[in-house]
């Protein structure tokens, strides 16, 4: 039997994903291991194994069959745009992608202006206002605090990620309109998907079945 490869995002997302797989006895003691400097883990009795990365390489190592199963952000999968199969949503990490700005931005939102947008999801913005809005703008893309861009007049608005909103209430911005919901997707290689079809069934059914009890 062929070992099934992991590729999981660094941190809170990895964690999650670890715990949920524990509770289907699918467990790597190796990854507990704080001072541990591997990058491959292995549970050699199951035939799998982990690897971390960082959150937009996840679904390129599962696209190129490097991982078989993903899981990363729905926001990174929108963006990235790999081929691969989005097979469960995970639940966790719920948030969702916005556009926002001062509130007297909203005008030139309703009024199809042609506006300076900021974000670091270029392709979510363009897609949102020119095929959903049918609103033409000049996006700008940038890596670090988005939240910056309307404050010193790069932007009139920005497109970006909101978990709580507190970080736009504290510098004088507000959601103005909702993109998409986004939370943690699993996602599988379709060579994987047809070579090992009842091993990654198997799992995602009891994935599936753990998230329906956990939502009653």
């Amino acid at each position: 039997m062929r070992y099934l490869t992991f590729a999981l995002c660094k941190g809170r997302l990895a964690k999650k994903t670890l715990a949920l797989l524990e509770r289907l006895g699918i467990t790597c003691e190796e990854m507990k291991d704080p001072n541990s400097r591997k990058l491959i883990f292995v549970n050699e009795e199951l035939k799998l194994k982990f690897f971390l990365a960082k959150g937009p390489d996840v679904p390129t190592y599962v696209e190129y069959g490097a991982a078989d199963i993903g899981v990363v952000g729905k926001d990174i999968l929108v963006e990235e745009g790999k081929k691969v199969h989005e097979v469960l949503d995970l639940g966790f990490g719920a948030c969702k992608m916005c556009v926002c700005g001062p509130k007297e931005a909203k005008e030139l939102l309703l009024h199809h202006e042609l506006i300076r947008v900021a974000t670091k999801y270029p392709a979510i913005a363009k897609d949102y206002f020119y095929n959903k809005k049918h609103q033409t703008v000049e996006i700008i893309k940038l890596n670090g605090s988005i939240e910056l861009a309307p404050i010193v007049g790069l932007s009139e608005v920005i497109v970006d990620i909101v978990e709580t909103g507190s970080t736009l209430r504290e510098n004088g911005l507000a959601v103005l309109e909702e993109v998409c919901p986004l939370s943690a997707r699993m996602v599988v290689n379709p060579v994987s998907m047809r070579m090992e079809n009842d091993r990654i069934k198997e799992l995602v059914t009891g994935l599936r079945e753990i998230l329906k009890e956990d939502a009653r």
